[in-house]
């Protein structure tokens, strides 16, 4: 994984604040719904957060329920989705076999190791026709070729980490989940500016790259700090959504 598992209970609070706000959310909705068949009836948002991409999956006939596992960001998920929202772990959810037309899981494979049984327990509530979407290569994602990037790209994981592309579409493969054109959105105000990166470094936000090594962290955070245009926000990352479809 490319970020340490953050306590969520605790990031409630300002996660929208520091995740590109309404604009990236907008961004993920819509290319969500552009993957969700047209007859879809019943659309599941799993790790919903606090419900800012839940509430703008919006279309006339589908029901769209949100589902994570803290406390925190439901209680700020009720009030964007009220009467929608249900606490739960993804790899156990409290549904019927074949109940769903669609399960989307936006920026969740990633920072978990057990996607398998994330991408096996979508698969098992998927109707046939029903389509899994998910984010994938998060972490490379983030490489846009920056100089920043180029102080971060040797510490990247992308090639361990838990939704590489191929690795998700194996997980789908022997879960009756077949491969479709998928999309990809622009992630919003998610460009790297070397002083807020220094920031998140220090914060723990990639504690996998090099767990318990704090001078490789302050190593790279004087490489960083060197960069010209201190808080200029490099270009945003292009994220990629795959799909899936459950075969009959």
């Amino acid at each position: 994984m490319a970020e340490t598992v953050l306590d969520y209970e605790t990031e409630a609070a300002h996660y929208d604040r520091t995740r590109g706000g309404v604009p990236r959310a907008a961004a993920a909705a819509g290319a969500v719904l552009r993957l969700v068949p047209p007859g879809a009836r019943t659309l599941l948002d799993l790790a919903c957060g606090t419900g800012l991409v839940t509430e703008r999956l919006t279309r006339p006939g589908l029901r769209v329920l949100g589902a994570d596992a803290a406390h925190a960001m439901l209680r700020v998920a009720a009030d964007r989705a009220p009467g929608r929202v249900l606490r739960a772990d993804a790899r156990r959810l409290p549904l019927p076999d074949a109940s769903l037309d669609a399960v989307a899981a936006v920026w969740l494979l990633h920072l978990v190791p057990f996607a398998a049984e994330i991408v096996a327990e979508a698969a098992r509530v998927l109707r046939p026709g029903g389509v899994l979407v998910a984010t994938v290569d998060k972490d490379a994602s983030h490489d846009v070729g920056s100089d920043v990037d180029a102080i971060l790209r040797p510490h990247r994981t992308a090639a361990t980490a838990s939704d590489r592309a191929d690795l998700v579409t194996r997980y789908a493969a022997a879960h009756g989940l077949a491969p479709a054109p998928g999309t990809g959105f622009t992630g919003h105000g998610q460009g790297a500016a070397p002083r807020d990166t220094v920031r998140k470094l220090r914060a723990g936000y990639f504690a996998s790259w090099f767990p318990g090594d704090t001078a490789a962290v302050e190593r790279l955070a004087a490489a960083l700090a060197a960069l010209p245009d201190q808080d200029r926000r490099r270009p945003d990352p292009r994220y990629r959504l795959a799909c899936f479809v459950r075969r009959s």
